[in-house]
């Protein structure tokens, strides 16, 4: 198994101990912040699973009825898991404002706090693992999972605090309020999860920068006269470049075909930390502009 796909299973059973605790203390002590925080580790065990399923499936190769991989299991996972931690975000928001509309004392503060000082250190040691393992391997998937898990490192942090708040002080105001401040934090964070995985199942282009990666290493080909109709779309690690080479029309289909194999390499070489599948279509002169008109002529009929 690789280390990538043990790195999830441990993350999942992680987040699962996390749950159980947080959860029964949660639930017996009344605390708001801490049953958030159980919450959000249950958030945290469905991601692991999700991207445990997406790293496992995203390694089957293309089949007859998958042509292109599945790598969109990976955005499809994101839309999934934004969605649950939006509605879990609002059910806290919810069960927040309850709280300060009708206030409920927190019992059995030391062992909520314990429990609080337990997840932080187990998800200390979580973190340190993650991000070893993405610096090794450079993974996507295992470097958000890390930042992921550090956030919530800093969110338990704060909920101890609070927790330490009350016990000294009484300020049980405070619980309901970070519970609040937890939820906006929840459901501002889906955002750019649900963004990113709907944009990659409506097949959203490279950013800028990796596209100007392409463009620039075409432009300094010298044995081609030009490129054109450069497409490209990312489906997880898989990276689909689809462009038009413009070769001398005295060039032979060997030699277009050597400068081709040439160019799919490098195109590989652009993103290795990716697999990229390169389209190339010869050309023996610019037909750009004869294209674009055939298919403005298609869409008016």
């Amino acid at each position: 198994m690789r280390i990538e796909k043990k790195a999830t299973l441990i993350s999942s059973t992680t987040a699962g101990i996390l749950v159980l605790f947080k959860l029964a203390i949660g639930i017996i002590s009344g605390s708001v912040a801490v049953l958030a925080s159980a919450i959000d580790s249950l958030l945290d065990l469905s991601v692991s699973i999700f991207n445990f399923f997406a790293l496992h499936q995203s390694e089957r190769k293309p089949d007859e009825n998958f042509n292109f991989g599945l790598g969109k299991l990976e955005a499809v996972a994101s839309v999934v898991e934004g969605t649950i931690i939006s509605i879990s975000g609002l059910f806290i928001l919810y069960s927040a404002i309850d709280k300060i509309i009708t206030p409920r004392a927190i019992e059995y503060m030391e062992a909520s706090m314990g429990v609080m000082l337990f997840s932080i250190i187990l998800t200390g040691a979580l973190v340190l693992f993650l991000n070893h393992v993405a610096k090794k391997n450079n993974n996507l998937v295992i470097r958000a999972d890390a930042l992921h898990y550090k956030t919530d490192l800093f969110t338990n942090g704060a909920i101890l605090l609070s927790l330490g708040i009350i016990h000294f002080s009484g300020f049980e105001l405070i619980d309901p309020l970070l519970g609040i401040g937890i939820a906006i934090y929840m459901i501002t964070s889906a955002f750019p999860i649900l963004k990113e995985g709907l944009m990659m199942l409506l097949d959203v282009s490279l950013t800028k920068e990796e596209t100007a990666r392409i463009t620039t290493m075409l432009n300094r080909l010298q044995k081609i006269n030009g490129h054109h109709h450069l497409q490209t779309r990312r489906a997880g690690s898989d990276i689909f470049v689809s462009v038009h080479l413009v070769f001398d029309d005295a060039t032979s289909l060997l030699d277009a075909h050597k400068v081709s194999d040439q160019v799919e390499s490098m195109m590989r070489m652009l993103f290795p930390n990716d697999r990229v599948h390169p389209f190339i279509h010869t050309d023996p002169y610019d037909d750009s502009d004869i294209n674009e008109m055939e298919v403005e002529q298609l869409y008016a009929t």
